[in-house]
């Protein structure tokens, strides 16, 4: 918790403020839909996409995430949060300039169930288009028996899972196991509570600790 709140105070003193008053991070902490927006056009004036969502959505994420899980923070606390996070990602997104689902290669995404974040696989997703894969995003929350049925559906050699709480890992490990048993697909795995050693222990094909790792394992995958 040291180390987050670490990172919080030096990005509170240095990012944009899009509003005159508050910046993108508080924005999102405070769960301020329309601050987090104004912010993210502000800061989007002197900054790139990616170093923004890797230098204040993630930590800030991070930030929230940690609070939720040590009951520092009520859900609904979370929930805003994760709304004013979207708000920004939605303006950043736009800028990444995302093509929308084609005819390439089928990749199949989800946070699984029982898990309500979805930031992190929705800059996945926007990547992912970008490099022209045909994503087929089964959104938050998702029963393991859907992940599987769609990866059958699709023929997809690919599947990401995300997972931001500690109490959802499990649902992750269900639904690789699924995975395993029903169809021959790779998976990659990403989200602030896992680790490499865990990624490892389940059978999944790689650890995402980043958006980036995740376009550049799939790209190895596709012989891109």
């Amino acid at each position: 918790m040291r180390g987050i709140h670490r990172t919080f105070c030096r990005y509170k003193k240095t990012e944009v403020s899009g509003t005159g008053d508050i910046g993108l991070y508080d924005a999102i902490v405070k769960g301020l839909t329309g601050a987090a927006k104004n912010a993210a056009v502000e800061i989007l004036k002197k900054g790139d996409p990616l170093d923004i969502i890797n230098n204040y959505l993630i930590p800030v994420l991070n930030y929230v995430g940690d609070g939720f899980e040590g009951k520092r923070l009520y859900l609904l606390q979370l929930l805003m949060s994760a709304d004013a996070a979207r708000a920004a990602f939605d303006i950043l997104r736009d800028t990444l300039g995302g093509k929308g689902e084609d005819d390439g290669e089928a990749i199949v995404i989800a946070t699984v169930y029982g898990d309500i974040h979805d930031i992190g696989k929705n800059i996945v997703k926007v990547l992912l288009q970008n490099y022209g894969y045909k994503v087929i995003d089964l959104g938050k929350d998702v029963p393991v028996d859907d992940v599987v049925n769609a990866a059958k559906e699709h023929g997809a050699k690919l599947v990401g899972l995300s997972a931001f709480m500690t109490t959802t890992v499990p649902a992750m490990a269900e639904t690789i196991n699924a995975l395993r048993m029903e169809t021959d697909c790779r998976i990659v795995v990403g989200g602030a509570v896992l680790t490499a050693e865990w990624v490892n222990a389940v059978g999944a094909d790689c650890y995402a600790a980043s958006a980036v790792r995740a376009i550049q394992y799939a790209n190895t995958i596709f012989g891109k």
